[in-house]
């Protein structure tokens, strides 16, 4: 991937120093046996049964809704102790979830992003809780706690395959792969927008006759180019810098433009198109590997009960005094064209059969032809018989009897 370019050799050296460390740390937890296996199976269980997925797919998009009923203050008024009944519900769910999953794979959990991200979503639900008994209700920073609440469904990001839209992680995915690129891509951009900053503020932040709202410092400066770079409402700020007759504006402004908005935005929207790209592929290719799977788990199965029922067969055989002739006749009896049947031989599969119908087409027009060809051999043949003399004529019949 291109993102690796952009790592320094320090980082390198000390990601790979953790991750050597880790790998170490985890080989040595995972030699301790743990005495609850049985237990451990069973909460594993639990966790990947639908039912459970679907529980927790409900209850994150019924937070949701309740999130959104919470933000009209007459429902809130009325329903208050329904949504405080709620909450603990929902906080009870979550934090029994995640006590479930750190259970079941205690290492494990904390390796994968999408767990982390649940870990952050939980300590966000305690945060509000924890500031009203440390500061009181009447904090003035509340209304920020609660506000943040509306993280919760992140979690269901999670849960994006179990709920139908296994893309959902791909794209997360590709936004991720995209942060090293997408930095450099937003650091250029950054020093172009400084260069022009400063450029601006000297040419239309005089204070005699200049723009001093848009130009006066390096901030408001700052953000009159974030609207340029976006091409938002540039019009009017090119008719308050003709206003004031300034003679490299329009230059200063088609320039900056140029470059900002049709170069680096460009750039960046090529950059996530071309991860995401990547990461669609790599979906495909995990998905067909999970299909193939799937498949050779289902046709070990269909061998297995096909082997069972064979040996069911000698069994009988041997007890029952009937020939295996016999027992496949009236094995034949019982099976129905929807039993599936499992093909390993080269000749039963689907590219072999169209081949040979393919050859068996190419026989039938050679030999329609050799027919044809035989058939005007015999009628020329017979065209040369009748004009001969009868004298010849005789004596090759003779022969043709001889």
């Amino acid at each position: 991937m291109t993102h690796h370019f952009y790592h320094s050799p320090v980082r390198v050296v000390s990601s790979s120093l953790f991750d050597t460390a880790s790998e170490a740390l985890y080989a040595r937890i995972k030699k301790i046996k743990r005495k609850d296996v049985e237990c451990q199976a069973f909460f594993r269980k639990v966790i990947k049964n639908p039912i459970f997925q679907v529980l927790m797919i409900s209850t994150i998009t019924s937070n949701a809704a309740f999130m959104v009923l919470g933000t009209d203050y007459s429902i809130m008024y009325r329903l208050f102790r329904l949504f405080e009944v709620s909450e603990i519900i929902f906080v009870s769910i979550y934090t029994c979830e995640f006590l479930m999953k750190v259970y079941v794979e205690p290492i494990k959990y904390w390796r994968d992003g999408y767990n982390l991200l649940d870990v952050v979503v939980i300590l966000i639900i305690l945060i509000p809780y924890s500031l009203r008994k440390i500061k009181g209700k009447h904090y003035k920073f509340l209304h920020i706690a609660d506000g943040i609440q509306s993280l919760r469904i992140l979690k269901l990001i999670s849960y994006s395959k179990a709920s139908g839209i296994p893309a959902l992680q791909t794209l997360i995915t590709a936004v991720g792969q995209t942060v090293y690129t997408v930095a450099s891509v937003l650091t250029l951009l950054f020093v172009l927008m400084y260069i022009f900053a400063i450029l601006g503020f000297c040419l239309f932040g005089m204070p005699e006759n200049g723009d001093l709202n848009n130009w006066g410092n390096l901030a408001a400066a700052f953000f009159t180019l974030f609207s340029l770079a976006t091409v938002d409402g540039w019009t009017d700020l090119q008719e308050q810098l003709d206003q004031r007759k300034f003679t490299v504006s329009r230059a200063f402004t088609i320039l900056f433009i140029l470059l900002a908005s049709f170069i680096f935005l460009n750039m960046f929207v090529g950059v996530m198109i071309m991860h995401t790209e990547d990461s669609i592929k790599k979906f495909q290719r995990e998905l067909m590997v999970e299909r193939h799977m799937t498949l050779m788990e289902e046709k070990q199965m269909i061998l297995r009960r096909q082997q069972e029922a064979v040996n069911r067969l000698m069994n009988t055989q041997e007890s029952g005094g009937k020939s295996f002739t016999e027992l496949v006749e009236e094995f034949k009896k019982t099976l129905r064209h929807t039993d599936p049947m499992v093909l390993d031989e080269f000749g039963t599969s689907l590219p072999f059969i169209d081949v040979y119908l393919s050859t068996l087409d190419n026989q039938d027009t050679t030999i329609n032809k050799l027919q044809e060809l035989y058939y005007e051999i015999a009628n020329v043949l017979c065209l040369m018989l009748e004009d001969l003399p009868p004298r010849e004529k005789s004596s090759h019949s003779s022969e043709f009897m001889i």
